[in-house]
């Protein structure tokens, strides 16, 4: 059997460091939510040779999303409209869940990646963007000689 210190307080003090965190890690020059109106959700998978992100941007057309890579970030931004009512019709309540307007994401990118070669997709309003890494980044295999 052990004993165990009882800290009443351990809770606040772990959310208090979550939340300085948080909060420490804004950068001063991100302007993600200062210049868009809503901000798309992103996954990021890395693998050894590649990065893979998915935007989720439904009712965006891709021709309406610019994709940029300038000095190691990766920025991704375009609108998504309101869709037009019958003129016709009188709404009497409205529930906006959906973000529309501008959108804008970034994000810094490792020296590894391969600018040249970055491809963009668009799926069902799902965003692929694939970002190989350069060969010389790749971890090798080296044999011993015996």
């Amino acid at each position: 059997m052990s004993l165990v210190n009882y800290e009443p307080w351990l809770g606040v003090r772990q959310l208090q460091d979550d939340i300085n965190r948080l909060f420490s890690s804004w950068s001063t020059n991100d302007s993600s939510g200062v210049t868009a109106d809503w901000v798309p959700n992103v996954d990021i998978n890395e693998f050894e040779d590649k990065f893979q992100l998915y935007v989720d941007v439904p009712g965006v057309d891709p021709k309406d999303v610019e994709i940029t890579l300038e000095n190691g970030v990766l920025a991704i931004s375009g609108e998504r409209f309101v869709q037009a009512e019958k003129s016709d019709e009188t709404v009497i309540r409205r529930r906006a869940e959906r973000g529309a307007g501008r959108f804008y994401r970034r994000f810094i990118l490792p020296e590894s990646v391969d600018a040249d070669k970055v491809k963009a997709t668009d799926r069902h309003g799902v965003l692929e963007i694939l970002i190989p890494k350069q060969a010389k980044a790749l971890p090798r295999k080296i044999e011993v000689a015996a």
